[in-house]
């Protein structure tokens, strides 16, 4: 296992989960979320097990994976934060934080930070218009978030806004 509770990946362990979800009716994206839920990310190594055991092309495969934006082909950060980008929290200053957000982290939307710590991804909805901009931190939302909260949910994920 891994340091997250995760295991770590393996053709062998990657080939027991893809063979435990095959006999699903359209088993792919089913596949695809167990890969992801063990291991953390689907590896690229794992395309073209998955194509082999579902009878599918690598590219069937591959264009399944890139199209589900929580789908993943790299390791997540320890902290997972995702920016709204929707066209309520555009309307209250989410492309401004965005930019921040990028700039405070060095990292452009789907990069890690290099020690692993911080996943940056942007969203096209969180579900919380009305207290845009909203980001997400490992899954907690937060609301009417300006770059000195965004600031604060990088580096000790306190807030004191409303969500």
């Amino acid at each position: 296992m891994s340091t997250e509770g995760r295991e770590s990946w393996s053709e062998e362990a990657a080939s027991a989960v893809i063979t435990a979800h095959a006999a699903q009716r359209g088993p792919l994206l089913p596949v695809l979320r167990a890969l992801q839920e063990t291991f953390g990310y689907v590896d690229e190594r794992a395309i073209g097990l998955v194509g082999n055991i579902l009878n599918l092309s690598r590219a069937d495969v591959y264009g399944v994976l890139t199209f589900y934006a929580d789908l993943r082909t790299t390791p997540q950060g320890a902290t997972r934060l995702q920016v709204c980008r929707g066209e309520a929290c555009q309307a209250v200053g989410a492309n401004a934080l965005a930019e921040h957000a990028r700039a405070s982290l060095g990292l452009a939307f789907g990069e890690t930070t290099s020690d692993g710590s911080t996943t940056l991804d942007e969203v096209f909805c969180l579900g919380n218009c009305a207290l845009g901009p909203t980001v997400a931190r490992n899954g907690e939302l937060r609301g009417r978030v300006d770059a000195t909260l965004f600031d604060q949910l990088v580096h000790d994920g306190s807030t004191g806004a409303a969500s």
